[in-house]
């Protein structure tokens, strides 16, 4: 499963690109109203931190086919190649996604909450449908964890080449049991990328090795030695 940033804060984005190996990032007018500073600028400072190889998704604020298309035509010229522009589900939205698709522009089809929202968004041509896991999980346990498997075996049984980017995340476990599904992609926050490699018991064993060394080589290092 491939790992993806859902921010729009610079300074998150550049130590997600700097620690993790996240093949991209997703924002949404949410994430990019909260950092308050011009839209335009936002955008190019993403696409310089993480580069012109990694993926950069950008929704759309419009609502009918014609101005979704517009907009994306705009963004795709601004930022470049691996760009994809996220569509809510909806009539206009799938009419602007088979238009995109024929100029050869990515689409990524979001607010997914049913299988067959997905099912239906991929045949129209999106390259990523992105279901919401803890909206779901708030409704029913486990709820957004079986859509997106769902949606994984629809997939798989139909030999869809379309990929499942899993979105609305909270914790590691929910992002483990997505991972079990099978689902391609997983786009989550920093807070959630760093507490998804941490362990109390990794952090003892650190603690152990450190002790253990300094017991008898005080505050010498590997590179002491070896220089």
């Amino acid at each position: 499963m491939n790992y993806l940033i859902d921010s729009g804060n610079l300074e998150e984005i550049k130590y997600a690109n700097e620690f993790f190996p996240i093949v991209g990032v997703t924002t949404n007018p949410t994430l990019v109203a909260r950092e308050n500073m011009d839209f335009r600028k936002l955008f190019t400072s993403i696409r310089e931190i993480i580069g012109p190889d990694k993926m950069l998704h950008v929704q759309t604020t419009a609502t009918k086919a014609e101005q979704i298309v517009e907009e994306a035509v705009a963004l795709k010229k601004l930022l470049g190649d691996n760009f994809f522009i996220k569509i809510p589900i909806s009539e206009e939205g799938l009419k602007a996604t088979r238009k995109l698709k024929e100029q050869g522009i990515g689409v990524t089809m979001t607010a997914i909450f049913a299988p067959q929202q997905a099912l239906i968004a991929a045949k129209a041509g999106a390259d990523f449908v992105a279901p919401y896991v803890k909206r779901l999980d708030n409704i029913s346990a486990d709820g957004g964890v079986q859509t997106v498997a769902d949606i994984v075996n629809l997939f798989n049984i139909y030999s869809l080449d379309y990929q499942v980017l899993a979105a609305s995340f909270t914790t590691s476990y929910e992002l483990h049991k997505v991972a079990l599904t099978g689902a391609h992609n997983a786009t989550i926050s920093a807070k959630l990328l760093k507490a998804a490699i941490t362990h109390s018991m990794t952090e003892n064993a650190i603690a152990g090795f450190e002790k253990d060394w300094k017991s008898v080589y005080g505050d010498k290092t590997v590179l002491d030695f070896v220089k």
